[in-house]
């Protein structure tokens, strides 16, 4: 045998020596497919669009407050990478887990700041959350490659219910792999709705018209969102239900016309409650209306009436201001 001839035996015999060593080396775990997480992938239908998520997101900029206060309740506050636009105060049980995170912007942050917050996940409150004309839509934000939800109060089609809200929540606890903590929310949340039913029960329900704000028309609650649910539950008749959005104007004749036994005031932005009670108190063509004439008013912060974590609790929040003899 040649030298040459020997040296290439050595050298085949080391490799396949090697060999073994290799198939167990770092190099060869790496390339490995990596184990998924538990619940993963999970794909979700939001808002028309169609999404499948292979882990949880990490990054998550949440958009408006009652989204916010959605992944603050299921212990979400260290994937939270900056927050945006809140109404009012966030909940007492929030508030430090919310002190503790980014604001990015008092309302909506430009999509360059947005960016800045290196996201993989947007979450929006209302449909102006993805607003097109400032950058933001849903489809630009995926050829980004961030991952967006529209919380559903802000697509639906139909009037929102409790059910909706449990959805929600659900979804997104899939969506973050939370499930089991979502689960429970939901629970509880039924138990609570469930004893406010009990104590109203027998109780002839209220004409309520919902006051937001507005001057030379009233912006009010229509029937299509949470917040007629929420007066429904606690004991109320929305006198606006048939205005089918969440939101929208009504003329002040029409309010006068409809009588209402209660005006729910709802409680944000630069209007304090006080000043909104002067105005319909001294308002000469209100003087009739029943809730003006008997000055009954009750209150709700903006938070407390969209799809969010606080909607069972405004219910017997309210149910305790239309009926005290019989919901406390």
């Amino acid at each position: 045998m040649s030298w040459l001839t020997a040296a290439r035996t050595r050298a085949f015999t080391a490799l396949a020596l090697l060999a073994p060593l290799a198939a167990c080396s770092p190099a060869a775990d790496s390339a490995k497919p990596k184990a998924t997480a538990a619940g993963f992938p999970y794909t979700v239908t939001n808002c028309g669009v169609k999404t499948t998520f292979t882990a949880p997101p990490e990054r998550a900029v949440t958009m408006n407050q009652h989204v916010t206060e959605v992944l603050l309740e299921l212990g979400l506050k260290d994937r939270i990478a900056g927050t945006a636009y809140l109404d009012d105060a966030v909940l007492p049980e929030y508030a430090k887990d919310y002190r503790s995170r980014p604001v990015l912007a008092d309302e909506y942050p430009s999509y360059e700041k947005l960016l800045s917050a290196n996201p993989d996940f947007v979450y929006g409150g209302y449909a102006s959350a993805f607003a097109g004309n400032e950058g933001r839509s849903r489809g630009a934000l995926a050829k980004s490659g961030i991952e967006t939800r529209l919380n559903i109060e802000g697509c639906a089609k139909s009037a929102v219910t409790m059910d909706d809200l449990y959805r929600e929540v659900r979804e997104v606890g899939g969506t973050f792999g939370v499930r089991e903590r979502a689960d429970d929310w939901v629970s509880g949340a039924e138990r609570e709705l469930a004893d406010t039913a009990e104590k109203l029960k027998g109780t002839k329900p209220l004409s309520v018209f919902v006051y937001d704000s507005g001057d030379k028309t009233a912006f009010t609650a229509g029937g299509q969102g949470i917040g007629n649910e929420i007066i429904t539950r606690a004991g109320g008749r929305n006198v606006f239900a048939d205005l089918d959005k969440s939101f929208g104007d009504a003329s002040w004749e029409n309010v006068v016309e409809r009588a209402p036994e209660v005006i729910v005031i709802y409680d944000y932005g630069a209007q304090t409650v006080a000043q909104k009670k002067k105005r319909l108190l001294e308002d000469p063509a209100l003087a009739d209306v029943p809730a003006v004439k008997n000055e009954r008013f009750a209150v709700l912060p903006l938070s407390d009436a969209v799809l969010g974590v606080r909607a069972p609790a405004a219910v017997e929040k309210l149910a305790e201001q239309l009926h005290p003899d019989v919901a406390r």
